[in-house]
């Protein structure tokens, strides 16, 4: 009952913060095998007893805020004891020009073992390549000039987009359209959410989630 709670607030919040409820499941579903995971964007122990699929667009000013506001405490306090692995999950919105270049460019960064010092940079940035399109020097100056030599080869050989589209597919199956929108997996059940969230709020949630075990 205080897990419904809980996820009731956190949809309330969303309500208030103008999300999307037609993304957002108020029960629990079952399409909770995990397939696909790209470990080079996954942070945490797969063996977590809760697992949280973020879908996201480098592009999406609201990723950028979840990023800013919940990610780092996300990470220290949960993702680094054990207590929840992380999936990042492509899904470049058609609204935004260069968001699935950025995610070309994070995805060759990633098979260099360099995707969090990528994803850092290009939401640091967001606001200024989102304009002038230049995802390139975004980039650039994250890496060392032979790392970016074998980013720009990756990219340019568009080896990277069938594991973008697959992203896309995965979210299709949880209804997702908006960004960030996280699924949250424990003991075989799935609770969507679109929108950000705030972070006590999800703490709490995480609390009540890890607790069932």
């Amino acid at each position: 009952m205080k897990l419904r709670l809980i996820l009731g607030v956190m949809l309330l919040v969303g309500f208030a913060a103008g999300t999307d409820l037609g993304t957002v499941g108020t029960e629990a579903q079952t399409k909770s095998t995990l397939v696909d995971v790209d470990k080079a964007k996954a942070l945490g122990s797969p063996n977590a007893p809760v697992t949280m699929e973020v879908f996201s667009d480098f592009q999406c000013p609201a990723c950028k805020a979840y990023y800013e506001t919940v990610w780092r405490r996300l990470i220290d306090n949960y993702v680094n004891t054990g207590k929840v692995y992380l999936v990042h999950r492509d899904f470049p919105l058609p609204a935004h020009a260069y968001s699935r270049i950025a995610a070309n460019y994070a995805n060759a960064a990633a098979r260099i073992g360099k995707y969090t010092a990528v994803e850092r940079a290009l939401f640091e940035a967001q606001e200024a390549w989102s304009v002038s399109g230049d995802v390139d020097g975004t980039v650039a100056k994250a890496l060392t000039p032979k790392e970016m030599i074998k980013v720009r080869a990756l990219v340019k050989a568009d080896a990277l987009k069938a594991g973008i589209d697959k992203d896309v597919e995965r979210g299709h199956l949880f209804n997702v359209s908006q960004t960030p929108t996280t699924i949250f997996h424990s003991q075989g059940q799935t609770f969507p959410y679109g929108g950000q969230v705030n972070y006590d709020i999800l703490r709490q949630f995480l609390d009540q989630l890890i607790g069932q075990r």
